[in-house]
């Protein structure tokens, strides 16, 4: 790997900008400040960070109902989404469209979506496009457990391997398709093994390792750019909270909750960073209070945000 000590500390930094962001909105849900839906990915940070390393700036992701991080890690901008959160005017949809429909395409994020799977077409779409133009980019599509027993994955993977499209189909298992185990869903016992089915490289990471969900997506996004086309990565993680904000997690052991905050990805980096040298105590420190500040700072601008007008309400509904 070629990770010099800015990209990680960039990665640290992205994951804390993650976990703290997602905190504060599971508050904001609780205060009753935000409303609909929230479906939050604390636990899920080092996939998504670690993934989207691997890009380069003109690279696009598509995202899904759990899709904060990825945002975040593409470069989004804080206050504009607490303020799409907040159902405010200066959102990344102007407020219409909430937590599942962020979409920022001038950092190559091609949106968020709140159909199961529906992010792996648009993903290979966006791929096929890139091929026609030969622009050299490519992108990496993620989707949960639950979307792989979907038609629409196995018909984006399916035309994607066929015609070699610089994709990288990215499946974040967090082992809970809503409440339903994967081993109850899938009988097979791990996604990656479903590359076969298309004669495509599967790969199975270990989720809550920055650098290895980094190393593995840089090797299947170069692959993908020198034309061999797509990859699927399977990363393994977990969920800490519920599936959405209403899901009292009944399906599940606190015992086995338990076991995978042991696992928490930004304390295990932040022990390696330490470990190895690469940062001191204060400076990891220092990041962490600069990204609090930042949150803050972002809600605060999100809170004094004006409210949509009314007599604005049709506006982007039709073309």
């Amino acid at each position: 790997m070629n990770l010099t000590k800015d990209k990680k500390l960039w990665m640290y930094q992205k994951m804390c900008e993650i976990r703290n962001f997602e905190l504060e909105v599971d508050r904001l849900f609780k205060a009753n400040l935000i409303w609909g839906t929230c479906h939050l990915s604390v636990g899920e940070e080092a996939s998504a960070v670690g993934s989207i390393a691997a890009l380069e700036k003109d690279d696009m992701i598509t995202s899904t109902h759990r899709g904060h991080g990825h945002c975040i890690a593409k470069g989004g901008k804080l206050p504009q989404m607490f303020a799409e959160l907040l159902g405010k005017e200066t959102g990344y949809c102007r407020g219409r469209g909430g937590s599942m429909h962020i979409a920022d395409l001038t950092m190559g994020n091609l949106g968020a979506n709140g159909i199961v799977g529906g992010g792996i077409p648009i993903a290979t779409g966006a791929a096929l496009a890139s091929k026609l133009r030969n622009d050299g980019k490519v992108t990496l599509c993620f989707f949960g457990d639950g979307a792989t027993n979907q038609g629409a994955f196995h018909e984006a993977v399916n035309f994607g391997a066929v015609k070699k499209l610089p994709v990288v189909y990215l499946c974040e298992n967090n082992l809970y398709g809503m409440s339903v185990p994967f081993e109850k869903a899938s009988a097979a016992k791990d996604v990656a093994d479903r590359a076969a089915a298309y004669n495509i490289q599967g790969v199975i990471v270990d989720g809550n390792d920055v650098e290895a969900v980094y190393e593995v997506t840089k090797a299947a996004v170069e692959r993908a750019r020198q034309g061999q086309g797509p990859s699927i990565i399977e990363a393994k993680t977990y969920r800490w909270l519920g599936h959405s904000k209403s899901d009292p997690r009944v399906y599940r052991t606190r015992e086995e909750e338990e076991a995978w905050k042991q696992k928490c990805p930004i304390k295990r980096y932040r022990q390696k960073l330490i470990s190895e040298g690469v940062a001191t105590e204060e400076e990891l420190d220092q990041i962490e209070k600069s990204v609090e500040k930042a949150i803050q700072e972002a809600l605060e601008y999100a809170k004094n945000s004006p409210e949509p007008k009314v007599e604005e309400i049709m506006e982007g509904v039709y073309a």
